[in-house]
This record gives C-alpha cells, sequence and structure tokens, in this order.
C-alpha cells in the first residue's frame, strides 16, 4: 500500500513531461528527493542487496519502467545504474533480467538525451492494481526496437554465486519489420541473494 502511494506521488511528477530535441531529461532531477515532508512514506528499498523500509521506497519502480520505455525509443541513454544485487528469484518475472536500475537521490540517476528531430512526452499512472506508462512522439520514428537478453550465466566464486548477462537490442525498420542494426546496451553482473535451486551454477576458480 504504501508503495502505491509513492508511485503515485512520483509518477504524477513525471506524467505530461516534454523531452524535445536536444533536451536531456533526469529522473532525480524532476521527481526530486523523496521526503516525508512531500507526502511519501515508508516503503521498500534495496540497501546493498537487502529490503528494508526508508521513505520513499518503491521508486526505483518507475524507473525501471521509464528504462524500458527509453529502451524502446531512438533516445540515447546517458546514465543508467543497474543494482548490484540480485535479491529475488525470476518467478513471476516479465521482463528480461538486467533491465531494471537504480535511483539514489543525487548521486545515482537515470538520464536520457533526446538527439532525435522527434518531441517525446512522458506519460506514467497507476491505476486500480498496476503502474502504467505510455511514450508518446510528435511523429512516427522510422525504427522500432526489440530488447532481450543473451548469454546468461550463474557462476560461484569463492563461496558467492553471482549472476551475468547482456542486454541486446535490435533496430527493426517500422515500414517492413526488417533488422537492420542492434547494439550491446549493457552488461551486468550481480551478486545473488538467493539460491538458484532451478538454475545450473558453473564453479569457477
Amino acid at each position: 500500500r504504501n508503495k502505491v502511494i509513492n508511485l503515485r506521488l512520483a509518477s504524477a511528477r513525471v506524467d505530461g513531461l516534454v523531452i524535445r530535441p536536444g533536451e536531456t531529461f533526469s529522473f532525480n532531477r524532476v521527481v526530486g528527493n523523496c521526503t516525508a515532508r512531500k507526502g511519501y512514506v515508508e516503503g521498500m528499498k534495496l540497501s546493498n542487496g537487502d529490503a528494508e523500509s526508508g521513505v520513499g521506497g518503491g521508486i526505483c519502480q518507475l524507473a525501471n519502467l521509464m528504462h524500458w520505455m527509453f529502451l524502446h525509443a531512438p533516445l540515447t541513454i546517458v546514465e543508467r545504474s543497474e543494482h548490484s544485487f540480485d535479491p529475488f528469484p525470476d518467478k513471476g518475472r516479465v521482463l528480461p533480467w538486467g533491465v531494471g536500475c537504480s535511483i539514489v537521490w543525487n548521486y545515482v540517476d537515470l538520464v536520457v538525451r533526446n538527439d532525435t528531430p522527434y518531441t517525446f512526452q512522458l506519460h506514467t499512472w497507476v491505476d486500480e492494481r498496476h503502474l502504467r506508462g505510455e511514450l508518446r512522439a510528435d511523429a512516427l520514428p522510422d525504427t522500432t526496437y526489440r530488447v532481450t537478453a543473451r548469454n546468461e550465466v550463474f557462476l560461484r566464486y569463492e563461496g558467492r554465486v553471482f549472476r551475468s548477462n547482456e542486454i541486446w537490442r535490435t533496430v527493426h525498420r517500422r515500414r517492413d519489420g526488417a533488422q537492420i542494426g542492434e547494439e550491446l546496451m549493457k552488461t551486468n553482473c550481480a551478486l545473488v541473494k538467493y539460491e538458484p535451486l532451478d538454475r545450473a551454477v558453473i564453479d569457477v576458480d
């Protein structure tokens, strides 16, 4: 319930924001410091891989949604920091592991730049059950995108398990769907905080 309160406040700050050609969007600059004075309440935060209570907890979910939308648009991702821990198993996961991002006020940010001739507008809101978002443009871009994880592996090193993968984005021509390019967007590596019982783990020296 508290996370819903926090997400409603943060998504309202983003909703309707316009990113014109040449402009840069910063999550921290727009949403700001999520303090109790602004109405934010205690929610779940991840700190050093552990879930703990903190004011403003849960807003990373908004940043995750926005990063996923940005990956599917011709915007330039300038700054994005992933979580250095994998705290939960994949049960119920609908997006590839490693496409989320971490937000820490005034330190860790999500930043994108509009290097296109298009003007984009963000639309974010919380309905009865879900956090939702749309990325609108003043004209239809020539390309579409597909984001996938590749080369995923669990490794055991000095008694600890790490998870790594690569996030790739393929670029497709909108008019006929033909693939015209691909990009390695991010290489992830995180300490696993659970025992991956359903995954093969490779021991390394």
